[in-house]
């Protein structure tokens, strides 16, 4: 029997398609929007106070499905289309079925499958900014700020940076799967959000204790695992780079987790899950510029670095500077992100390897992709600090354009709608702003009313090291005597 002609099999496997590199990169994908729906769903309405749940979680909900809108709208082509300037690229739509089935500018398949992995990167990036503004971000500023933020932000970082006609890309910065365009871009953007907006009331900044620690768990547990995709995908293909990649991300995380979990027992004498998840993530951060361009033993040292400074800008120098005290980061983004991020970018220009790089980039020019440690090993001194002059050049403009876009953005969307919750609705929560709680006896709807059923959910059950992650004016010799 003869098929209709447009089930032929050559019309779905075109010459170029590697159905391994499609498998995987699709699989890739998926496990990067995991880390998103349910991960970060999970994660923020466990970690957040009992009266934010819901709303933390709807906040990465909404940003997830927005910015899918927007990337298959216009933001895809301006990230990965033509050339507009040297920084962006022009606004059209990838919804062409003919677009859609052509070849990837990357990697052996179709176009469609680069759309829907880079979509979950640029997904995840806001939902990361939503956990510097919990607590008291005006919902409706919020659905403003995701398009607005993801088209005139995140678009022009990851054309810079990751498009080859991108000015950045091609001085030749080294950015494997996103520490810059994702990392850092979220951790200033967050940052710089929170200080328009605003602190928490004092009463949820000094007690925001997590509302549910295993679904805590759970979420993070998505966040490190669904990072396979997330490194492992930005080979393009289902090859050894992936492979380092993927080994090299979860070496790094375990160092860093365990680094940071000896700091914490070592200064405040008790080991707190809340500190191995910071750990985690900023190992997990730190990691990706590098993933697949450096060796394992190389890993390891970033997952000690990252475990490391963050802690301490974190747990000590937070306390001793009164500008990051100021500005109420709810989930410390800026640490865990824009400080990780950084590090990791710059330790990507110490330690990248000339061949890995060049297998990755495609790249015969020897004068680029070498870290300095191997410049100074083969006689290259000049090209290893050219390439660290590149990693601290892109640093710099990811951060310049996040607080001035960021910014702009804020003062913007404050004109058509408050940035800001009004007390009532602070002081409520979720029961006032969506009409509904997270917690509720099943089938009928009610609350729990009984007083020594509420005392469970006490913030002063809780062990004193989960208050850390509250960013409570302390210091840290109060902290260990908690």
């Amino acid at each position: 029997m003869e098929l209709p002609k447009n089930l032929l099999p050559d019309e779905g496997s075109p010459d170029f398609l590697n159905k391994g590199d499609n498998a995987w990169q699709l699989a890739a994908a998926t496990l990067v929007g995991l880390q998103s729906v349910p991960g970060l769903i999970i994660f923020y309405g466990g970690m957040a106070k009992k009266k934010w749940a819901i709303n933390s979680a709807l906040m990465a909900l909404y940003a997830f499905a927005v910015v899918l809108v927007c990337w298959v709208g216009w933001s895809y082509r301006m990230s990965f289309g033509e050339k507009l300037v040297a920084f962006w690229g022009k606004p059209s739509v990838a919804l062409d079925e003919k677009y859609l089935l052509e070849q990837a500018f990357l990697g052996y398949f179709p176009t469609a499958t680069m759309v829907f992995f880079q979509f979950v990167f640029a997904a995840i990036t806001p939902i990361l900014i939503g956990g510097a503004l919990l607590g008291r971000m005006h919902f409706g500023a919020w659905m403003f700020f995701v398009p607005l933020w993801h088209t005139f932000s995140y678009t022009i970082g990851a054309y810079s940076i990751w498009n080859p006609n991108g000015w950045l890309f091609k001085l030749g910065i080294i950015d494997f799967a996103g520490g810059f365009v994702i990392h850092l871009s979220s951790g200033v953007a967050g940052f710089t959000a929170a200080y328009w907006v605003g602190p928490r009331t004092t009463n949820d900044k000094e007690r925001f204790p997590p509302n549910n620690v295993l679904m805590m768990l759970a979420g993070g547990g998505l966040l490190w695992m669904g990072w396979t995709g997330f490194n492992g995908g930005a080979s393009y293909a289902a090859s050894g780079l992936a492979s380092l990649a993927v080994l090299n991300t979860h070496v790094c995380t375990a160092v860093s987790l365990l680094t940071w979990l000896a700091l914490d027992y070592c200064f405040f004498g008790k080991p707190s899950i809340i500190g191995a998840m910071q750990g985690m993530i900023t190992g997990l951060v730190c990691i990706t510029p590098a993933a697949g361009v450096v060796q394992c033993w190389a890993a390891i040292l970033m997952g000690v670095i990252s475990g490391c400074i963050p802690w301490f800008t974190m747990m000590v120098l937070h306390y001793r500077i009164k500008f990051l005290r100021s500005v109420d980061d709810t989930f410390a983004v800026f640490h865990t992100h824009a400080l990780a991020g950084s590090l990791g970018g710059i330790l990507t220009g110490l330690f990248a390897v000339p061949k890995l790089c060049r297998i990755f980039y495609n790249a015969p020019d020897w004068e680029k992709y070498i870290g300095l440690g191997y410049g100074l090993q083969t006689g290259r001194t000049w090209a290893g600090l050219r390439q660290m002059g590149i990693q601290l050049l892109g640093m710099g403009f990811i951060i310049c354009l996040n607080i001035f876009t960021t910014t702009i953005i804020c003062m913007l969307i404050n004109l058509i709608v408050p940035l800001r919750l009004n007390e009532e609705e602070l002081e409520m929560g979720d029961e006032v702003v969506h009409g509904e709680e997270a917690y509720a006896l099943w089938g009928d709807g009610d609350r729990f009313e009984n007083p020594k059923v509420n005392s469970v959910y006490d913030a002063d059950e809780y062990p004193s090291a989960m208050s850390k992650f509250s960013m409570v004016s302390k210091t840290p010799s109060e902290l260990q005597m908690v």
